[in-house]
């Protein structure tokens, strides 16, 4: 028998010969997002079990090739696809690759389930073993593992979950990936260090009766911090919330640490670190937050003046008189005169008809040692591994075109809100008032806020042009006959970019009907551009007044049975280029992006296929397994959509989606760009 030895140069193993207690599982573990683990190797052809010393990292294939059957590194590197191939999806495999992490659950031990520490034995989520093969691999590693220490499987894809299902649960023990998710007492949505003050808030009903006003160097401690605080310097979740909400989408935005961990404020309190002046660290792969006294930013009754935010340029708008135009006649470069939310669905409907050049862009780009991606996307698409690109192109547009719809809608230029601006005196006046008021201070003070509700009464209450009200209504007539509900949506100048997402800034009215319903959600939209809130973020960001402006869709309604947010890249592990991350609610998008209720949460892998749930949130269940089926075209389709609105040939900028789904249809909402961490 060997052991690991971390002063040798090569990884060696620990081979089966008594049992591994937790001990020896402390020396051999490596750690990640705060579990330790041990990678283990069970090879079947010579009867023995590998624990590997996984401090370092090795991965399983690279230990198999180069420590058990004596390959170099470049005779991996040449047949690595095949290699991968026959250790994760051959049936009749030699090796059988797995991960044991230990974990510590309490008051959990009804049905037969580990109360305590445990171990769980997972496989990588590509592995495609059958139902006797877990079988087979959990009882041998059972039988070498300390008969004191529980040892639970977790299945590491819906496909696995169907199996285990169907084994009873004295015989192998079980741990889904959302029941761990749900009990993980810390969870790190946004790397990041901050040196500010604690606000701890034990309910929202607290912070808003707290008479003092948020400040830019405050760390917001609370439940779930609600999408309309204003730029701060660190967040604390005390609750499990989703990284998709608006608020953590515009804390990644803003770059500051931003975690969930549970128990914090009972943490801070006794700490006596409420109210205090802090030093506040998040590490992407550390298993806690760190938190310690630190001495104020400044001294006395001076203010430290707040960081100038990361400046943000937006194209400035054309105002050239445009007729109210239906989304199915714009392209993305027709952001300049309706805003970029219609622009890209403009670009979304065209796709869907007449596809895109740009079809293969993701799945081109090598990463070593691969040349390309192709196969898998040829696998994905039910072809052939050497299908070429034609076939390839072909079979995408098929999918996009079968399974995805833009619902049908008009878009409001900006020259339509010009011309309602300039019919009034009054409300030119005021915002030639909040302009002057902009430049001469900073946008969070009182007058500013003044100003802007001012600015908003007047959008809302100006008597509206009767040309402007029958464009509108007949835009309405011809486009849109026939339909039950209309949604009224902002489409400015100033959202829907990289460097600034504006989440959850602007207004939409759902539920409309008639074109005075209309015209009276497009005032609430207009106005939302001059929220106090809005104006502060933009001048934090440098973009002047005068040079936003807002479009507004208007769209059909449509019914869903699930509707949900996805983005293309894994937001918790930004290295994972193989998943496409979704939350969904069986009730609405609204409850997903607001952060009012814990969506279902997935990720699907776009490369080897399957997928696997992450967190319920407050499902009782979760979706059936036609849906998700459906789920796994949507995260495939979005692939493909970031490779067309990607800004460059790296086809790396991952997009954040907002979707529907009724029946075999998913109807894409909105396509943004979605900023990642670091």
């Amino acid at each position: 028998m060997t052991r690991s030895d971390r002063n040798e140069a090569t990884t060696r193993p620990r081979l089966t010969g008594e049992t591994l207690t937790i001990q020896e599982f402390s020396q051999l573990a490596g750690n990640v997002g705060g579990y330790p683990y041990v990678k283990i190797v069970l090879d079947r052809a010579e009867s023995v079990l590998h624990f590997i010393d996984s401090a370092d990292g090795t991965l399983h294939v690279r230990y198999i090739a180069c420590d058990v059957l004596g390959m170099s590194i470049d005779e991996l590197a040449r047949g690595l696809d095949a290699f991968n191939d026959d250790v994760y999806r051959n049936p009749d495999r030699r090796f059988y690759l797995g991960t044991l992490a230990l974990h510590d659950r309490s008051g959990t031990g009804e049905g037969g389930r580990a109360e305590g520490p445990f171990l769980s034995l997972e496989t990588v989520d590509v592995d495609t073993m059958s139902q006797d093969m877990l079988r087979s691999f959990y009882h041998r590693v059972r039988a070498h593992i300390d008969p004191a220490l529980p040892l639970v499987l977790k299945p590491a894809n819906h496909r696995q979950e169907a199996y285990v299902a169907a084994i009873p649960e004295d015989e192998i023990p079980r741990v889904l990936a959302h029941e761990l998710y749900s009990t993980a007492a810390f969870v790190p949505l946004n790397p990041g260090e901050a040196h500010g003050r604690l606000r701890v808030f034990r309910s929202e009903e607290e912070y808003r009766a707290d008479p003092e006003p948020l400040q830019w160097h405050d760390i917001v401690v609370m439940p779930r911090v609600p999408e309309d605080v204003p730029r701060v310097s660190g967040l604390i979740h005390t609750e499990h919330t989703t990284p998709l909400s608006h608020i953590n989408v515009m804390a990644t935005g803003w770059r500051i640490p931003n975690a969930v961990r549970i128990g914090a404020a009972e943490r801070i309190e006794e700490a006596g670190l409420a109210g205090r002046w802090v030093r506040y660290r998040v590490d992407a792969d550390a298993g806690d937050f760190r938190l310690e006294a630190a001495p104020p930013r400044h001294e006395g009754d001076r203010p430290e003046p707040a960081p100038r935010a990361e400046r943000v340029t937006v194209d400035l708008p054309d105002l050239t008189p445009t007729p109210v135009t239906p989304l199915t006649e714009l392209r993305a470069g027709d952001h300049v005169r309706f805003g970029t939310k219609a622009a890209n669905l403009g670009e979304l409907a065209h796709l869907l008809q007449h596809g895109s050049p740009r079809w293969l862009g993701f799945y081109r780009v090598p990463r070593p040692p691969r040349d390309n991606l192709l196969r898998y996307l040829a696998r994905q698409l039910g072809l052939p591994q050497d299908a070429d690109d034609t076939e390839l192109a072909d079979a995408a547009q098929r999918l996009v075109k079968e399974y995805a719809h833009v619902p049908r809608g008009i878009v409001l230029p900006f020259s339509l809100q010009q011309r309602f601006l300039d019919s009034s005196a009054e409300l030119r006046d005021a915002l030639d008032r909040l302009d002057t008021v902009l430049r001469d201070g900073t946008a969070d003070t009182a007058e500013t806020a003044g100003a802007c509700l001012e600015a908003q009464r007047l959008i809302r209450t100006a008597p509206l042009p009767e040309p402007v009200r029958a464009e509108i209504d007949r835009a309405l007539d011809r486009h849109l006959y026939g339909a039950a509900e209309l949604v009224v949506r902002s489409s400015s100048n100033a959202e829907d970019l990289s460097g600034f997402s504006a989440a959850g800034l602007y207004e939409s009215v759902a539920h409309v009907s008639g074109t005075d319903a209309v015209v009276e959600a497009v005032r609430e939209v207009w106005a939302s551009l001059l929220s106090p809130r809005a104006v502060q973020l933009r001048h934090q960001a440098g973009i002047p007044l005068d040079h936003c402006r807002m479009g507004v869709v208007v769209q059909e309604q449509v019914g869903a049975t699930v509707g949900g947010v996805l983005v293309t890249c894994n937001p918790l592990s930004p290295q994972d280029f193989r998943s496409v991350y979704l939350n969904i609610s069986p009730r609405s998008v609204t409850e997903v992006v607001t952060g009012e209720g814990a969506p279902l949460q997935y990720l699907c892998n776009t490369m080897e296929g399957g997928s696997r749930t992450v967190s319920l949130g407050t499902a009782t269940a979760d979706l059936d397994a036609t849906t998700k089926q459906l789920v796994g075209r949507l995260a495939l389709i979005s692939r493909l959509l970031q490779s067309h609105f990607s800004p460059d040939e790296s086809y790396a900028a991952p997009v954040d989606i907002e979707w529907a789904m009724e029946g075999d249809r998913v109807s894409l909402l909105q396509l943004r760009p979605f900023r990642t961490a670091g």
